[in-house]
């Protein structure tokens, strides 16, 4: 396995130095996806890409968290790895997890290892509780428990299936890319590991959720992803039976 980490970065200029720091003791590459930031965020991009072991692209314009991994993973297959982590730039996940999460990752290198988020007191009550309706329905698309949380920006990915899906398949390009893919990398059979990380709100204070426009954004993928659901209705069914049965013979 051959794996980079993959950050898309939007305005994020106070916390991306000390995520990447602590990445690089950890000895992971780093790939920096500049999503159309600001100067002053830009500026601090361009000296973190300074520093061995960090790759920076960039964004014209601001096209979505969605768009940013995606263009990250796409480079990352261009430069020969196999695997991508994919963290957010505002530091809200613990890095001293990783260890455990990149393990998992290595004894299970065709599944995605999707972490769900083990809260602090400093988490939103409305940020907590919002996120049981997207559970709902995601367990409503894959008529599984499979997926313990489809909005945690950290994951791990194989990429050999993971561009495959994006070649062929329209995902969301903004806040809906994390739901959207990892159901429809489900829905491709590919295996999801779930794995805790620990997560504080926030080191900057930046949040690029937009109530409105995302939640709208949300309904318009949620919707995406019932009317797929439907035609592989027989094939989820076969796949929750044959996995009660393999427990069965267990």
């Amino acid at each position: 396995m051959k794996l980079a980490v993959v950050i898309p970065v939007y305005n994020h200029e106070r916390a991306i130095g000390e995520v990447v720091e602590k990445l690089r003791e950890l000895d992971q590459p780093v790939i920096l996806v500049d999503d159309g930031s600001d100067p002053l965020c830009a500026a601090v991009l361009d000296e973190l890409a300074a520093r061995p072991g960090i790759t920076l692209t960039r964004h014209a314009q601001n096209q979505g968290k969605g768009a940013a991994v995606m263009t990250g993973m796409r480079l990352a297959g261009e430069l020969g790895y196999t695997h991508i982590l994919q963290i957010d730039s505002d530091g809200q996940h613990e890095i001293a997890d990783l260890p455990h999460i990149l393990a998992l990752a290595q004894a299970h290198p065709d599944a995605v290892i999707a972490a769900y988020p083990v809260y602090d007191e400093s988490v939103p009550r409305s940020r907590l509780y919002g996120r049981y309706a997207t559970h709902v329905l995601v367990w409503l698309d894959t008529l599984s428990l499979r997926i313990k949380d489809s909005m945690c920006g950290l994951r791990v990915y194989p990429l050999a299936p993971t561009l495959k899906l994006i070649g062929r398949a329209y995902i969301g390009r903004r806040m809906d890319f994390d739901t959207e893919i990892l159901v429809r990398l489900d829905w491709a059979g590919v295996p999801v590991v779930n794995a805790p990380v620990r997560v504080s709100y926030p080191i900057d204070g930046v949040s690029h959720y937009r109530m409105l426009r995302d939640n709208l954004r949300m309904s318009a993928m949620h919707t995406r992803l019932f009317v797929g659901m439907v035609p592989r209705v027989p094939r989820l069914m076969w796949r929750v039976l044959n996995g009660r049965a393999s427990m069965r013979r267990v």
